[in-house]
């Protein structure tokens, strides 16, 4: 005697043992829910802070520079070029070089000295750059002898708008500078190193008409590796895109990322392997059940698949709750953000990014520890004997 319609006897089959163990069965979809919910929410915040610290970094960064192999006119034919790259949003020549900023006490200040890397540009440099309105508006208007510093360079020298700072090049050359204004990017870094001139001033003080390079402003940044080699091929620049420049700070974000991804992703293992546990149970309950089925012709196979079902049905009952508990705590964090102390972490709130290869990923591994979870028990019954059981 065989059993007819083996696929829906597996579906029934499998409804038949969730209706039952109704609590242990709850509580096994809710504990894989619980484990995909923190998963997702820690990656899209992972993704949101890296997000915005390279936005931060990149506001007074940008997202390429060419720089010549050594200081030359400026070249024609590479603007040519560089206007002619769709590619390219805008660009300016530069001027760069290395200094130790002082600020001279005066009555009730002592004096104030800080290394920094100061960019001579032209009023194009606002295109370039990302600065707030206001830090714009100063960096187009530099006039000879003006310098921008960062918030941070200025704390440490104790230089602030209207103040004059005396500047020792790399070249030994001295001159004074105007401080014309401060710009705050939110990274730490940069707002405690760089500051900038315009081009006639480190010109002046170089005692040369050269430029180092230039910078540009991409319309997708991810394109600056690819943009740079083209623009590079053919004559002496060297390109150096955002990626190489802080390289060291994206590794340490994909690193963060991998890092939690994994201890997080640990919480998911251990609640769908509690599939493994009720499913353990039932067959231990229902091996009469089983060796019966056996002994009308059940086969192997169907009565793996019925276990194996359950089980996809539970953790498919989890990673959809899951997927919307998290996508709701993005959605929480995204209207109310978490505070971070600004000054630690170059940023004041935690925003949120949701990347569907993220959610797709995370599903795809649960789906599969899921399938793992409940071949294990599923095996199990398949090998049931039904002439020792029901002797």
């Amino acid at each position: 005697m065989s059993v007819p319609a083996r696929p829906r006897l597996a579906w029934v089959l499998a409804k038949a043992h969730l209706t039952r163990r109704r609590m242990q069965n709850t509580l096994t979809v809710l504990g894989i829910a619980v484990g995909v919910m923190v998963l997702i929410a820690a990656l899209s915040l992972t993704n949101g802070f890296t997000k915005a610290l390279i936005d931060a970094t990149l506001q007074a960064s940008p997202h390429l520079s060419l720089t010549s192999f050594t200081p030359s006119p400026p070249d024609a034919k590479l603007e040519a070029a560089m206007r002619a790259d769709a590619r390219v949003q805008s660009f300016v020549p530069f001027v760069a070089d290395k200094g130790l900023l002082t600020r001279p006490a005066v009555q009730g200040r002592a004096a104030g000295v800080d290394f920094t890397t100061l960019f001579g540009v032209g009023p194009q440099a606002a295109q370039v750059l990302q600065l707030p309105a206001g830090e714009s508006q100063v960096i187009s208007n530099l006039k000879d002898g003006e310098v921008m510093l960062g918030s941070a360079l200025a704390r440490s020298v104790g230089a602030f708008t209207g103040d004059e700072v005396r500047l020792l090049n790399s070249g030994m050359k001295r001159t004074t500078l105007k401080v014309a204004g401060l710009f705050t990017t939110g990274n730490y870094l940069i707002d405690s190193a760089y500051a900038f001139t315009n081009v006639g001033t480190l010109q002046a003080l170089q005692g040369t008409k050269d430029i180092t390079g230039y910078q540009l402003r991409l319309h997708h940044p991810d394109d600056a590796p690819t943009v740079g080699n083209e623009l590079t091929r053919t004559i002496p620049y060297s390109p150096l895109p955002w990626q190489s420049l802080y390289g060291t700070l994206l590794d340490q974000m994909a690193l963060q990322k991998r890092v939690i991804a994994f201890v997080v992703f640990l919480i998911v293992v251990v609640a769908a392997f509690g599939i493994a546990n009720v499913l353990t149970l039932a067959v231990f309950e229902k091996t009469q059940e089983i060796a019966i089925l056996r002994a009308i012709g059940a086969t192997r196979g169907l009565i793996t698949r019925t276990f194996v079902m359950e089980g996809m049905l539970l953790g498919l009952a989890g990673l959809l709750l899951g997927n919307l508990l998290g996508l709701a705590v993005a959605a929480y964090f995204t209207v109310r953000p978490f505070q971070l102390p600004g000054d630690l972490y170059f940023i004041t709130s935690l925003p949120v990014e949701v990347k569907v290869t993220d959610i797709l990923w995370v599903n795809a591994v649960g789906l599969a520890t899921t399938l793992i979870a409940a071949l294990i028990p599923a095996r199990r019954a398949a090998n049931v004997e039904p002439a020792r059981i029901i002797r």
